[in-house]
């Protein structure tokens, strides 16, 4: 592993990694179909989203959001103070 400076306190860490050809022929293929610079900035989003992976909404919970932007946009919707007063809950 050989370290390299980067133009911050980031500093970039050189790794091997072995892949079947397949997949590097994908990569190839991807990185930049999707807009990347490089194979390695490609790579390296890649590694942080396994790290730090996306949050993933369910399909239920997708269609929930949905329907309450709907609501709203309709005025469907009341604030937590007013429903609390309606239903006549304390603070």
């Amino acid at each position: 592993m050989s370290t390299d400076t980067n133009a911050g306190d980031d500093r970039m860490e050189k790794i091997n990694v072995r892949v079947p050809e397949s997949l590097l022929q994908r990569i190839d293929e991807e990185w930049e179909r999707r807009g990347y610079s490089s194979k390695s900035e490609a790579i390296r989003d890649a590694l942080r989203d396994w790290v730090n992976p996306p949050v993933t909404l369910s399909e239920e919970t997708l269609a929930d959001l949905e329907k309450s932007r709907e609501q709203a946009e309709r005025g469907e919707t009341v604030s937590a103070e007013e429903a609390r007063e309606r239903l006549g809950l304390d603070d």
